[in-house]
């Protein structure tokens, strides 16, 4: 016997998730700005990241592969980082890599 689960609704890309999950209204918008602005600010924070990496890649005239093997990934992560696919990326990796290219890495929260 299987259970087959059958999809009865989709939140579109452009709608509000919390209003599907029965949030008032003005509750349902809130909750969409904040979770934004927390995803815009970690997209910054990665992209801040990214440019440092970018950055010593570049001074250091290296090759996406030879930077790959000092990161610790594979030349398409490399690829990646320097294309920007931030959402590939978690913070902590793309600190990871920072640190392995011999910088220091501080956060500063405001």
């Amino acid at each position: 016997m299987s259970a087959k689960k059958i999809i009865t609704h989709r939140t579109p890309a452009d709608g509000n998730i919390f209003a599907d999950l029965g949030f008032a209204p003005g509750e349902a918008a809130r909750l969409l700005a904040d979770a934004d602005q927390a995803i815009d600010q970690k997209r910054a924070l990665k992209q801040v990241l990214m440019t440092e990496i970018v950055g010593w890649i570049d001074a250091e005239n290296l090759k996406q592969a030879q930077a790959a093997e000092i990161l610790g990934v594979t030349r398409p992560r490399v690829s990646d980082v320097v294309n920007r696919k931030t959402p590939k990326f978690t913070v902590d990796s793309l600190v990871d890599m920072v640190l392995r290219t011999g910088k220091h890495v501080q956060l500063s929260v405001q």
